[in-house]
């Protein structure tokens, strides 16, 4: 049965979740505070991961089997690649290592200083500003286009549309009331790439660590996670921080050309909240906290949405 929909938030998940609404059926509408291009996802490294917990795995591999079809669609920022995750807590490969591509595990003189396992594998690398452009392409010739709005009360948008789906991200702890929900601050460094062709990113115990990931000239190097903090300016020794982790790895690094730098918001949660909600006789289905897995459960997560709205 076909519904009014309207979708808030107009980041990934948004997008998304209105891509696979109207493909449904439904006729939907997009309201958003910030353009696809201003939000967080814009931002994002764009590396493909398998979930944690069995719901979030299997949302994780309804997003790679979509982002595997997409890779061969023109003008879609999904590119498969070769990369490295290296780890300094344990030497046992992770449970989830058979969902990655093509693994191969490294010999001890191919890790990098202080890590104790490398594991080569061929997952989807997805370019944001390319990727959300598709998507609300994809949304504009089925007649959704995004609307600027900022909502500040759920009210708001259920006396517009009787269902009503709050993909808000870090904006859901004000607009939902959720207490649970905190940003976790990420910056990046972006260079020009020098000829660097894989990806990598590292697992150790901090906060700061070393990732660097492709994506034609455009190279974006990490990482960070600073939970509870909410500046989105650059910070410079934060920065330098990250060049000299990256460069560590990869020595090519030196002489790359700093193009710019980016900071970004991940709604940060004990897990991605995915329910509905009565107010009245209008629904709202929440879909936010997704935390650094907003690429990865993207599409599992909306054809959830699509599942319970059918």
């Amino acid at each position: 049965m076909a519904n009014d929909v309207l979708v808030l938030g107009a980041g990934v998940i948004g997008l998304t979740t209105a891509v696979c609404l109207v493909e449904a059926g439904h006729r939907v509408r997009i309201w958003a505070e910030r353009p696809p291009e201003r939000t967080t996802s814009a931002v994002a490294s764009g590396l493909w991961g398998p979930g944690y917990t069995p719901r979030d795995l299997a949302w994780s591999r309804v997003s790679l089997a979509e982002f595997s079809r997409l890779a061969g669609e023109s003008g879609s920022g999904v590119h498969f690649e070769r990369g490295l995750l290296a780890s300094s807590l344990s030497s046992e490969p992770p449970d989830w290592v058979d969902e990655l591509g093509d693994v191969r595990i490294c010999s001890a003189e191919e890790l990098p200083d202080g890590m104790v396992l490398g594991l080569w594998n061929t997952v989807p690398l997805i370019d944001l500003p390319c990727y959300l452009r598709y998507l609300v392409d994809r949304l504009a010739a089925a007649g959704v286009f995004v609307v600027q709005r900022t909502v500040r009360d759920l009210t708001e948008a259920t006396s517009a549309a009787p269902i009503v789906v709050n993909c808000t991200g870090i904006g859901a702890r004000a607009l939902a009331g959720d207490d649970g929900v905190q940003p976790v601050r990420g910056q990046h460094v972006i260079v020009r790439n020098p000829g660097i062709d894989y990806f990598y990113y590292e697992t150790i115990d901090s906060p700061e660590w070393a990732g660097f990931f492709p994506h034609g000239e455009r190279l974006i190097l990490g990482g960070i996670r600073q939970p509870g903090e909410w500046s989105l300016e650059p910070d410079p020794e934060l920065a330098d921080r990250i060049l000299r982790r990256c460069i560590a790895v990869e020595p090519k690094l030196a002489e790359a050309e700093v193009l710019g730098h980016e900071v970004g918001l991940r709604p940060g949660r004990a897990e991605a909240r995915l329910e509905i909600e009565h107010f009245g006789d209008a629904r709202v289905v929440h879909n936010y906290g997704h935390d650094g897995l907003g690429v990865s459960l993207s599409w599992g997560s909306a054809r959830e949405v699509t599942r319970l709205l059918a």
